[in-house]
Order: structure tokens, then sequence, then C-alpha cells
């Protein structure tokens, strides 16, 4: 009898220490990104805005004081160790939910495993418009979100501005061979025909390419008057510089995947006179979010750029949804599911956001350019 109430009086000084450490374990939320290779200052920007976002929240006393913990997943932005990264993800039952992947190829293949393990995720840059259609769960509900918009909205935007505002005529498109270049230039040309635009050329490529000069000697040659590079800014900087050096003297312009200081550190003075579409634009941004735009150049020492401010406001939104229904998988899904109108939806620096029945969400598209070695606001917007 006297082995029985010791052995029950060990227990219940185990419960009584386990206790209070149990209150203060960390929620946990994954960021896989590239934090190596060739898109890695894409997964740094990322990383910039989440990691604000989560000292803001552990310094006002997390959540009934439990603190938020980032767990950073590099996944080099390649389908393959995306694949590997979500599974990780998947056998970590303390990873309530994600903000990521970067890229829509990543994206793309990490999704079937959020969607059989049910883990909500919300990208703040992957835009390829397959991505809608491969996120539900057989019972139709959806886990992964994005505050971004679409290829086929950002293709076609760009499409009417270099028509309707640079007055271009005659294009050139040269793609990165995946989900992204490929999904964007479709967009493009789609609608083309339809704003006057006429396409000359068009070559693709692969990523980690150098030498771009065959293809762009192919291009030069169809006379066009706009280069699209449909792409991201490591190998469009390699674009931009080589066909400097061919007298490709044309407007270059693309999307959101240009938009990185290093596109301009990569093809200096080639770089100027390119315009691109990006979901954010410091210059355009209300009272609310100056005081965010201030505070990251405070502390990072760098102008701020839409990467960073999405995944800041991608990680609101999931801590938020964890704040209102507790560190539960399924529960922060249904949450993130049901910001489908104005009023249900989350207010952050980049703007007002809410999904529709595809977890996709409705942001404007705005335009800067390069000029004498920095970003600065096209002079003309569309919206």
């Amino acid at each position: 009898m006297k082995k029985i109430v010791q052995i029950l009086v060990a227990a219940a000084m185990t419960l009584l220490l386990a206790g209070p450490a149990m209150a203060e374990e960390p929620i946990k939320i994954a960021v896989p990104s590239p934090f190596s290779g060739g898109a890695a200052a894409y997964g740094d920007n990322v990383k910039a805005g989440v990691a604000m976002k989560i000292a803001e929240v552990n310094e006002a006393g997390g959540i009934d004081g439990r603190m938020i913990e980032a767990v950073y997943l590099d996944e080099m932005c390649e389908p393959k160790e995306a694949a590997t990264v979500a599974s990780k993800i998947a056998q970590d039952d303390s990873i309530i939910g994600g903000v990521g992947h970067l890229c829509s190829s990543a994206h793309l293949a990490a999704l079937p495993t959020y969607v059989r393990k049910g883990i909500p995720m919300i990208s703040p840059t992957a835009t390829n418009v397959t991505i809608s259609e491969k996120n539900k769960d057989r019972d139709g509900r959806v886990w992964s979100f994005r505050d971004v918009y679409r290829d086929d909205y950002q293709g076609k935007f760009l499409a009417r501005y270099v028509s309707e505002v640079l007055g271009l005529k005659k294009i050139a498109i040269f793609y990165e061979n995946n989900d992204y270049g490929i999904g964007l230039k479709d967009a493009f040309s789609g609608e083309a025909g339809n704003v006057g635009l006429e396409v000359v050329g068009s070559e693709g490529y692969m990523k980690g390419t150098t030498d771009f000069t065959p293809q762009l000697t192919s291009l030069k040659s169809d006379n066009p008057d706009g280069l699209f590079i449909s792409g991201y800014y490591n190998e469009g900087a390699l674009i931009a510089n080589q066909a400097k050096k061919l007298g490709m003297d044309v407007i270059k312009f693309g999307a959101d995947g240009l938009d990185n200081v290093d596109y301009i550190n990569l093809a200096k003075d080639a770089a100027d006179g390119t315009y691109m579409t990006v979901p954010f634009l410091a210059d355009a941004a209300g009272e609310d979010a100056q005081v965010f735009i201030a505070k990251f150049k405070e502390e990072t020492g760098r102008d701020v750029d839409w990467m960073s401010a999405n995944a800041y406001d991608a990680a609101g939104m999931l801590i938020a949804a964890i704040r209102e229904v507790g560190a539960d998988r399924a529960k922060v899904q249904e949450y993130l599911a049901a910001m489908t109108t104005p009023e249900k939806g989350y207010q952050g620096v980049t703007g007002l956001t809410y999904f529709d029945e595809h977890g996709d969400a409705q942001k404007a598209a705005y335009v800067k350019m390069v000029k004498d070695g920095e970003f600065i606001p096209a002079p003309e917007q569309l919206n």
C-alpha cells in the first residue's frame, strides 16, 4: 500500500511539474520557402515579413501566454524538395499551419500532402491558376489559401498595361519553362489580341540557364518593341543584361517574379526601363501600412517589398485564426474558409483580404519600374 501511495504521489508531482511546461510550449507555424539557391533572396523577403509579425505578437504576450514559433524549412523553390518538406510538416503534429510556399511549382508539389493530411496553408506569393483546382479535399474543403492575385489576372493586366499605357505593339516573349512562367505567358498571350498586341516571337528557357544569347538573337530578328520576361529575377537580370549587349533596345517588362533588388544588382544599368506588376506598392499604401513600412526599414535596413508585406499579412491571418479558434488544424481551416466577405476579412498592411470559394484573394495590381538603378512607382497606374 505504501508503495502504491508513493507511485501516486510521484505521478501527481510529474503532472504538477509538466502542467506549466506544457502551457508554455510555443505554437508552431511552418514557413516553407527557398532559403538557399537561386531564389534565396525571395525566401529572405518572406522570412522578414513573417518574423516581424511573430515578434509583434510575442512582444504583446503571444496567444494566452503561449509564444508563436516559426519553423523555417528550406525547399530551394524545387518541387521535389517542397514535397519532402511537406511530409516533414505533416509528421510534426505541433505545427498548426503554415505560410508558404513561395514558388508556384513548389506549392503545387507540396499541395497533395497538405490536402490529404489536413494542414491549412496560406501562400503569400504563389500565383499559378492550377493551385485553385488542387487545394480541396474529397469533401470540398479548401486547405490552401493565398493573399495574392492569380497569374491569369496578372497576365491579362500586364497585356492591357503595355498596350494602353506604354503604347507597345509587337511583343517578344521569353518565359521560364515552369508553372509560373508558362501560366503568365499563356494569360498574357490570350489577352494580347484583345488589346491590339502582336506576339511576334516566343522562346522558353530552363531555370539555371546562364547563356540566353541564341534565343535573344532569334527574338531580336522578329523586330519587337517590347520584351516580356516571364520568369524570376535571377535569370531575368541575365536576360536584360545580354539583351542590351546584343543591342536589343526595347522596353522590358515582367511580373512580380522580377521584383527583387537583386534584379537591379545583377542586371546593373540594363535593368533601367523595366516595368513589372506587383500586388503591393508602398507609395500607394494607407496610413496604417506606412507605420509597418517605416518599422520594416528601421529593423531590416532596406525598403519593404511586396513579398514581405504579403508574408506579414499571411502570418497575421494565420495567427488571428489560431487566436480565435485555438491551435487546431481543422478549426483553423474552418475559420479561414469562412473569410468570404469583406465583413469577415482580414485588414492588413496590404489592404482587406478575404477569399472566394477556391481560397483565392481578390487583389489589385500595381506597376513599378526601374529608373536610375532604383525601383520607383510607374508614373501611370491602371486600375
